[in-house]
C-alpha cells in the first residue's frame, strides 16, 4: 500500500495530473458562479426595492442589502462546497489520471477498456454521495468517539474511497465479477490504502488532490494484487 501512494506521490507533477485538479477546480468555480447568480436574480424578483416598517420608516435599498448579505453568505458556503464540487467534476477526468500511471509505470499493458461517460458519471456520483451520507452519520459519532474522531472520519472514509477507488480502477481490465472478487480477497490492504486518502481529505487545498492521488495510488496498487492473484 504505501509503495503504491509514494509512487502516486512521485507522479504529482505530471501535466495530466495538474489538469485533471485544475479543471476541477475551475467548473466548480464556475458552477458557484453561476448558483449565486441565478441566487440573485431570484434575490431580485422576489423582494421589493423598499418596504415599510413601523416605527423605523420606509427602508430604500433593500436589494442591495440583501445582494451584500448574500455575497458574505456564498463565501462561507464555497468554503464547504468547493471541496466536494471540484472532487465531484475531477472525477469526470480521472481517466486520464490511470492511462498516465499505466504509461509511465506499465506500458506493457494491452489498452485497457475505458469508462464510458455514463459509467464516468456513476462513478463520481458514487464517490461524492459516499462521501457526503458517510461524514453526515460521522457527525453523530464524533460526540461519542471524543478524542477519536479523526480515527472515525479516517476509517470510515477510507473504507469507502479503497471500494470506490479501487473498482473504478479494475473494472477496466476485469469483468465486474472478477473485479468484485479480487477486491473482496484484499480487503484489509484497500482499507489501509483507503484510509491513507482519508487523512488529506481532512486538510483544507490539499484535498482537492485527492481524487487524483487516490485514483494514481489504487491503479499501482491493482497492478501489483493482480499480478500477485492467481490467474
Amino acid at each position: 500500500m504505501f509503495s503504491s501512494f509514494l509512487a502516486a506521490l512521485g507522479q504529482l507533477g505530471d501535466r495530466r495530473f495538474r489538469r485533471v485538479v485544475l479543471v476541477g477546480i475551475a467548473l466548480a468555480f464556475a458552477l458557484l458562479v453561476a448558483v449565486y447568480a441565478v441566487f440573485l436574480l431570484g434575490i431580485a424578483w422576489l423582494t421589493p426595492e423598499s418596504i415599510t416598517l413601523p416605527v423605523i420608516g420606509t427602508v430604500e435599498g433593500l436589494h442591495s442589502l440583501l445582494g451584500w448579505a448574500s455575497l458574505a453568505f456564498m463565501l462561507v458556503l464555497s468554503i464547504f462546497l468547493m471541496i466536494p464540487a471540484a472532487a465531484a467534476f475531477a472525477g469526470l477526468f480521472l481517466e486520464d489520471v490511470v492511462d498516465a500511471v499505466e504509461d509511465r509505470h506499465y506500458p506493457h499493458l494491452p489498452p485497457a477498456q475505458p469508462l464510458s461517460l455514463a459509467e464516468s458519471i456513476k462513478a463520481s456520483a458514487n464517490l461524492i454521495g459516499l462521501i457526503l451520507v458517510v461524514n453526515v452519520v460521522a457527525l453523530f459519532l464524533y460526540p461519542v468517539a471524543g478524542p477519536f474522531s479523526p480515527l472515525v472520519f479516517w476509517g470510515v472514509n477510507g473504507l469507502l474511497l479503497g471500494r470506490e477507488y479501487f473498482m473504478m480502477v479494475a473494472l477496466r481490465r476485469l469483468p465486474p465479477e472478477a473485479a468484485r472478487s479480487l477486491r473482496r480477497a484484499n480487503g484489509p490492504r484497500i482499507w489501509i490504502a483507503g484510509t491513507l486518502m482519508a487523512i488529506p481529505l481532512s486538510v483544507p487545498l490539499l484535498n482537492l488532490i485527492v481524487p487524483v492521488l487516490g485514483t494514481a495510488t489504487f491503479t499501482h496498487l491493482f497492478h501489483r494484487i493482480a499480478a500477485r492473484a492467481p490467474q
